[in-house]
């Protein structure tokens, strides 16, 4: 009971974290260009990880570790934050959020194909119902529609679902934030180039809310996230703490009315409510 219970408490603190991430790239991609920002997030990041791999001396990955390391790396190091910053330039925050609704289906499908996991029957259900509330809400709030922008959303869950799963079947031996900062250095050699590449020309008209919604995206949702994430995940279960992301369009539409002054209807709480619903019958049936 405390393992599920820790498992729930750290999942629902990534969640959280998470939570903040699209409104944080929607802002800086006022500033900063898709390429720039995604590889920048991550170098700043692989730093961080860099560091504390460091001082706290860790054993490097085996051999066999390589594989995993590298899906984790292009699902939420590259492919993820690239394929949301390009999408974000084609459609608004809120009808993103249709296809976030959709993150906590991927992930329980890759904890089948990919961490081994077997919930019963009726967890899908609820985890189908859960999905389909978010995105019957995020529908109903509008959002101008752009297929580029759609197609480049469903890619991007489908590569965020399998490095959610596979990240956290490898921290169950190496930990949590070890299996980030390793994606992250492996990744390395890609992001540096492309950093040095789309290096913006100028830094003038770059104003502090693109700066601030790097750093954030660089150091809380490219690094302290994953560390309650994956350690929530590895934990209570892949598929089932998972479901926890069904609340993270609700928790984002909060900062986007704190921060964005957008209006947050009623309708939002009562949409809340019933993925609370689901997402409680989902864990208990998973």
């Amino acid at each position: 009971m405390q393992s599920a219970a820790s498992g729930w408490g750290n999942g629902l603190l990534g969640v959280i974290i998470f939570s903040g991430s699209l409104p944080a790239t929607r802002v800086a991609v006022g500033g900063f260009s898709a390429l720039f920002l995604t590889s920048a997030r991550a170098v700043v990041a692989a730093l961080i990880g860099i560091i504390v791999l460091g001082l706290l001396r860790q054993a490097r990955p085996q051999r066999g570790d390589l594989a995993s390391l590298t899906i984790v790396s292009l699902g939420v190091v590259v492919g993820f934050p690239f394929l949301t910053a390009l999408a974000l330039q084609h459609i608004t925050s809120a009808r993103s959020i249709v296809f976030i609704g959709l993150l906590p289906l991927a992930t329980a499908i890759f904890a089948v194909l990919r961490g081994g996991e077997r919930p019963k029957p009726l967890f899908w259900l609820f985890a189908v119902l859960g999905s389909a509330t978010v995105a019957g809400f995020a529908l109903s709030a509008g959002g101008a529609a752009s297929l580029s922008g759609d197609f480049l959303m469903v890619a991007a869950i489908i590569l965020c679902g399998l490095g959610y799963a596979e990240g956290a079947a490898l921290s169950r031996r190496l930990g949590g934030w070890q299996v980030i900062s390793w994606a992250l250095l492996l990744a390395l050699p890609l992001t540096v180039p492309v950093m040095a590449w789309s290096w913006p020309p100028t830094w003038s008209g770059i104003g502090a809310p693109a700066w601030i919604g790097l750093a954030y995206v660089s150091v809380f949702s490219m690094f302290v996230g994953f560390i309650f994430w994956y350690r929530g995940l590895a934990i209570g279960g892949i598929a089932r703490v998972g479901q926890l992301q069904q609340l993270q369009p609700f928790f984002g539409l909060a900062l986007a009315g704190f921060l964005l002054h957008e209006p947050v209807a009623w309708s939002m709480i009562a949409a809340t409510a019933l993925v609370v619903v689901c997402v409680f019958f989902a864990r208990r049936f998973a």
